[in-house]
Order: structure tokens, then C-alpha cells, then sequence
């Protein structure tokens, strides 16, 4: 199944969702992500045994495409910013909500709120490739996909903090160190270690992996009141001379 910028696939108990809009980053559009939330919902009707997330081209995805936002009249941004930031939202407790393990196969840069993704995911593969950077301090965004609450319960809330601040890249070495990654191949390597787990949880007892994925999952309805919580911060921010001005200097530099 295809549509505008996801594609999904299942082959035997494997379902693989692909992200498939390279040429914009894989940036996080409404249409992308209603496209995200499809593929999820075919996952959520006929749950397979294990979900690979992953992603064409250099990015695996640049999250929120500021132009985009820029583009955007003034006086439309926040019902934009709904669009985006809800459609995420809801796409995160999707993933935590599947009975199913998902991995995140990260072969790139992730930016901004598309970390909510690969933070979502029960598994993370990342490539030598794999850059992790928030951004929102340097464009003039409020956090949102998770980083306020589901990056500090992966790597710690004061390191979380201070990435955000200081907008410090996370090179897929520190990721692994930190533990926003599981495991790191070589880019060439990469394709063969994501198929090796995805093999390894196929053949877990699937009771006992749903039941080990509810004990230990974040809890949603905390994760859900958290990421109201962002949404509610980044709509009040997008509408500011502050975020205005930092989409125009971060765009003149942007190819």
C-alpha cells in the first residue's frame, strides 16, 4: 500500500512502514503524517509481529518543515501548527499503543519533533549515519514529539534538558552510549542488522511480548497529558515575533 509519502508493506509476520517523501527530508507534513496514521491503522486491524519504521533517502526525517510553517499566512499558523502537532500527537500513542514491537530503523538525520517517532519505538537501529538534534531554541519552536518527557525517560531528563537548550547534535555514537539507540551498524551493514532483530523478535512468544510491552511502555496516560502539554506551549510560541524572525534567519541559511 502506497499513498502520497508513506509506503506499507507486509511480508509474513514483517510489516514495514517507509517514509517515502526523501526529496523534502521526509518532513512532517499533515499529508504525511494522515498517510503515518493509515499505515499504523492497517497495523492496528491486522497486527503483525513486529513493525519496522524507516525512512528513503539521506534524512530520516527533518521533522516540522519550518518553509512550510513559514509559508503559512500569520493568522493561519496556529490552525497549521494543529494540523502538525496534533497528527503527531495522535501518531506517537499510536505506536505505544500497538501490540506489536516496533523497530525504528534510523538510517539519518532526525530533527525537531520527528524524535517522537523513534522515541515511540520499542527498538532502535541506528546507522553510523544517524544524526539526533532538536533545533526548536535556534528556529524560535516550542518542543514537542516527546522531548519534554519521553527523551528525559530515555536519556536522562538533565541531559535532555540541556540538548534542547543548547542544541547540541547526538551523533549515533552517543545515541548507542546514551540510550536513545539499541544497537549501531555500519551504514553498508545497517539493512542486514535490522532484519536480523526484526527476525529475533518474530520468534518471541507473542503472548509474552505483548504483555512485556504493556508492563513496560510509557505510561500513556501521562505521555498523552505531556504531549497536550507541548502542543498546547507550541501553539502559543508559533505565533511570535520570535518564532517569525527565527524561521526567516534559519531558512536563509536552509539549501
Amino acid at each position: 500500500m502506497s499513498n502520497h509519502y508513506v509506503r506499507y508493506q507486509r511480508i509474513g509476520d514483517t510489516a514495514r512502514i517507509t517514509l517515502t517523501h526523501a526529496k523534502r527530508h521526509n518532513a512532517l507534513v499533515p499529508t504525511l503524517l494522515d498517510d503515518l496514521l493509515n499505515a499504523l491503522e492497517n497495523c492496528r486491524q491486522d497486527p503483525p509481529r513486529v513493525l519496522v519504521l524507516d525512512a528513503e533517502g539521506a534524512s530520516f526525517s527533518s521533522g516540522g518543515d519550518v518553509r512550510a510553517f513559514f509559508t503559512t499566512a500569520r493568522s493561519e499558523r496556529v490552525d497549521y501548527a494543529k494540523a502538525v502537532v496534533g497528527r503527531l500527537n495522535r501518531t506517537i500513542l499510536t505506536l505505544l499503543e500497538l501490540p506489536c514491537p516496533t523497530i525504528a530503523a534510523v538510517q539519518g538525520l532526525v530533527t525537531g519533533g520527528s524524535l517522537g517517532l523513534v522515541l515511540a519505538s520499542d527498538v532502535v537501529v541506528a546507522s553510523t549515519r544517524a544524526t539526533f538534534a532538536p533545533w526548536y531554541t535556534v528556529v524560535g519552536f516550542s518542543p514537542d514529539g516527546g522531548w519534554s518527557n519521553l527523551m528525559g525517560q530515555r536519556i536522562g531528563p538533565s541531559r535532555a534538558l540541556e540538548i534542547q537548550l543548547t542544541n547540541r547534535t547526538i551523533t549515533a555514537q552517543q545515541a548507542l552510549d546514551y540510550g536513545l539507540a539499541h544497537y549501531l551498524a555500519d551504514h553498508d551493514a545497517f539493512p542486514g542488522k535490522v532484519a536480523d532483530i526484526s527476525d529475533i523478535l518474530c520468534h518471541r512468544q507473542p503472548g509474552s511480548v505483548r504483555h512485556t510491552l504493556t508492563l513496560n511502555r510509557p505510561d500513556l496516560t501521562q505521555t498523552a497529558a505531556q504531549l497536550q502539554r507541548e502542543y498546547e506551549h507550541f501553539l502559543a510560541q508559533i505565533t511570535t515575533d520570535e518564532a517569525h524572525l527565527g524561521m526567516a534567519k534559519f531558512l536563509e541559511r536552509a539549501p
